[in-house]
């Protein structure tokens, strides 16, 4: 069988069809079967629409009697419905009339003089189009912030394959006129397949990695604050003390109670109480930063590693305090006033075990407990290093001069802290 009976156009068109019909029947089987991934059912009408526009884009007039203008249009519809899927996908807002903008510029551009069928104005404007849609698809995948290995190759690969095969004409137009003239509809019929099939590859590993990751937090998660577990915080806990103790930084540890909580369950109901652990949850994620660690122990007992010497720490816990007493006056409409207590324990030796900043921590507790509730307290220091001491102390100074590592943090400090 000869190259051209091989790269036959028509047939090329009709398995480009085939393909993008049943992946889009695929991925909305995929999504009656999964109906919480609404993208899913996107994608796969998506596949639908853009099998049927190349249907009637490259089937004979004297069988289909529609212009190309609308067959092309179809195109458009299917890059915007792309795009909302992945908006969905991420559970953002979908904007319905933004994916079908570009089919309103295309039907309204195209009637102006110049743009008939084939001209290079016209095949620009599309290109334009597409490329828009290009960027949009992109940035929805780039601003993910859960970077797995799965949503980091879609932030490349699902773009690169839109953009190389909605681009290609232009290319040849410029660079090869007379492929273009001959083959071109050749070459975007095979490069429509390659777009086709890994387009649907790179969507379904990233369902799949929705799937991996739902778990993975099930197991790691908090069910009723959302924070880490005891396990995933003491495993969190113990690498992070690892890599700063490794280097001579201090940790600290802080532990809290919430005040007089049992009296809480019985006056107000257990509802109540599961909305102040909340509440306090919800501040205690307001009151650190995004690389702090924080955690649920169980009961009423919370638990905060950041990675920073006690005289910051206590920054952290005197604000925590403040903004959850203010918190606590009112819960779920009841005057609750609920409180909490802490305590803290620094370390900057690399042998100290979490097991002994909790212990450490866990006695300054129970003494801010004793002392009036309310308040925290912080553990005594532990040998250490003193040269790495110093070298902390003239980091934080250097920060502070600068704007303020712990800036919109600090309040005022109670005497029964110090």
């Amino acid at each position: 069988m000869s190259q051209a009976a091989a790269l036959d156009f028509p047939t090329l068109i009709f398995a480009t069809v085939c393909i993008a019909g049943f992946l889009g029947i695929f991925l909305i089987i995929n999504w009656m079967q999964q109906r919480d991934i609404g993208a899913l059912a996107w994608w796969g009408s998506a596949y639908l629409v853009g099998a049927a526009a190349i249907t009637l884009w490259a089937a004979p007039d004297q069988v289909v009697k529609v212009p190309a203008v609308y067959a092309e249009a179809l195109i458009f519809v299917a890059c915007g419905m792309f795009w909302n899927g992945l908006r969905l996908f991420y559970g953002r807002e979908m904007w319905f009339l933004a994916s079908f903008a570009g089919v309103g510029a295309w039907l309204v551009l195209t009637q102006w003089p110049g743009m008939e069928g084939g001209s290079p104005h016209r095949v620009a404007l599309g290109i334009g189009i597409v490329a828009v849609y290009t960027f949009f698809m992109a940035f929805e995948l780039g601003r993910e912030r859960r970077k797995s290995l799965y949503s980091r190759t879609a932030t490349i690969v699902v773009p690169m394959l839109h953009a190389g095969t909605f681009l290609m004409p232009l290319g040849l137009r410029t660079w090869y006129p007379d492929v273009f003239a001959t083959r071109w509809q050749t070459v975007f019929a095979v490069e429509t397949m390659i777009y086709t099939v890994g387009t649907a590859f790179i969507v379904l590993l990233m369902v799949k990695d929705r799937h991996v990751h739902f778990y993975r937090k099930a197991a790691t998660t908090d069910s009723l604050t959302g924070l880490l577990n005891r396990g995933a915080f003491l495993d969190a806990a113990s690498k992070l003390r690892a890599t700063h103790s490794a280097r001579g930084e201090p940790v600290t540890l802080l532990m809290f109670d919430l005040d007089k909580f049992k009296s809480i369950n019985d006056r107000y109901g257990h509802a109540v109480g599961d909305s102040a652990l909340k509440v306090f949850a919800r501040v205690l994620q307001e009151s650190t930063r995004a690389s702090d660690l924080v955690g649920r122990l169980g009961g009423e007992e919370f638990v905060a590693m950041v990675p920073e010497a006690m005289e910051d720490a206590c920054i952290v816990a005197e604000r925590l305090r403040v903004n959850f007493q203010e918190a606590g006056v009112v819960i779920d409409d009841m005057a609750v006033g609920a409180t909490v207590s802490s305590g803290l324990a620094t370390t900057y030796r690399a042998e100290a075990t979490i097991d002994s900043l909790l212990l450490r921590a866990d006695e300054a507790l129970y003494r801010a407990k004793n002392g009036g509730r309310n308040r925290f307290i912080a553990a005594d220091e532990e040998p250490g290093s003193e040269a790495a001491r110093a070298r902390w102390a003239e980091r934080n100074k250097r920060a502070d001069g600068k704007v303020g590592r712990f800036a919109g943090r600090r309040g005022p400090q109670p005497a029964a802290a110090v």
